[in-house]
């Protein structure tokens, strides 16, 4: 039988200073009702307790381009923390 192993899904994300990094995708969604798209993403750092680093971002697709933002509101940030929450459950 062969090992079949999940493949990585890597996405390139490209800094205001031009400089280039590949990250691991763990889930990109879309909230429905507000057609708002995120992608959680990690560059599998660790941290002191030994845990992986996530990340989360907007997705921003108007300019053509895709482009990564933060995320600064507090409903919306509670939304996205209850997706992570079920995440976390089907492990």
């Amino acid at each position: 039988m062969k090992n079949q192993e999940t493949e990585k899904r890597m996405m390139s994300i490209v800094s205001d200073d031009g400089s280039i990094e590949e990250v691991e995708v763990i889930l990109a969604f879309e909230f429905k009702d507000t057609k708002k798209e995120y992608v959680i993403y990690t560059k599998n750092e660790k941290d002191e307790n030994d845990n992986v680093t996530i990340y989360v971002s907007h997705v921003d697709r108007t300019s053509g381009e895709p482009k990564l933002f933060g995320i600064d509101d507090e409903a919306e940030w509670n939304r996205i923390k209850d997706v992570l929450r079920e995440l976390s459950k089907s492990e």
